[in-house]
């Protein structure tokens, strides 16, 4: 049997005057989730706190679906997992929206969300917007999620190069965001687990200075709280333009 253990780490930043990110971590239900919150004025900390809130209570209260999986393993099952995750997302959306509908000082705000539900050897994920899933495995890094920016829309639609994405301006203009509207479609995905898999869950105020090539081995770098300070510390010397959030959690059969 697969144990979890996880640390997190969030931080302002070195450029904006308040943290709206959130994250929450659960090693004994294995849920997992980080929020970056959009509308300033502390309407987004709201929107990710409240989403991240959301999510949790929901996967909480449906806890026999889980049950029911671990119990009986089976593409119905299966399937199970991936409304849960679903509807935990469009939960915390329609919640968000409501507050915002509420009190016209949070109108716009919102928030991206990326959860992860380990459930024995099986990830099942949920993504909205443009922070970040990532798995480590003998020492090879791969993103599990897909960013819903618009940059990411044109290359995957062959309306620009991966030259011109790279250059390009408007890298953190999201197509997708929870609360914004009373629904948002969530993008599910299942991945396998394995002995001394990691996983890290981030904002774009990390992601966005990381490259590629050196993602597997800044994870690798050491015991998963170690590595999550390296991280913040890497954003921040990179610019820390933006609230950095950083969330690892590792496999280890025991």
């Amino acid at each position: 049997m697969l144990h979890r253990r996880s640390y997190g780490r969030s931080d302002v930043g070195r450029h904006r005057p308040h943290n709206e990110d959130s994250f929450l971590a659960d090693d004994a239900l294995g849920v997992y989730v980080v929020a970056d919150g959009v509308g300033g004025h502390a309407k987004g900390e709201v929107a990710s706190a409240q989403a991240v809130e959301e999510i949790y209570g929901y996967i909480r209260r449906e806890y026999q679906t889980i049950d029911t999986f671990q119990k009986t393993p089976n593409p119905d099952t299966l399937f199970g997992l991936h409304r849960l995750m679903e509807s935990a997302v469009q939960a915390a959306c329609y919640m968000v929206f409501g507050m915002a509908e509420l009190d016209p000082k949070r109108r716009g705000m919102s928030t991206t969300i990326s959860a992860l539900l380990v459930v024995d050897t099986l990830a099942v994920l949920a993504q909205v917007g443009d922070s970040r899933v990532y798995r480590l495995r003998k020492g090879s890094a791969v993103q599990l999620t897909e960013d819903h920016t618009l940059i990411n829309y044109k290359l995957k639609h062959g309306l620009i190069t991966a030259e011109e994405a790279a250059k390009a301006p408007g890298k953190n203009v999201i197509t997708r965001a929870v609360g914004h509207r009373d629904y948002v479609q969530v993008d599910t995905a299942e991945a396998d687990v394995a002995d001394n898999d990691r996983f890290l869950l981030c904002s774009d105020g990390l992601h966005g200075y990381l490259k590629d090539d050196e993602v597997a081995t800044v994870l690798g770098a050491g015991p998963i709280e170690t590595v999550a300070q390296q991280l913040i510390e890497l954003a921040n010397q990179r610019g820390g333009r933006d609230n950095i959030t950083a969330l690892l959690v590792d496999a280890v059969a025991e």
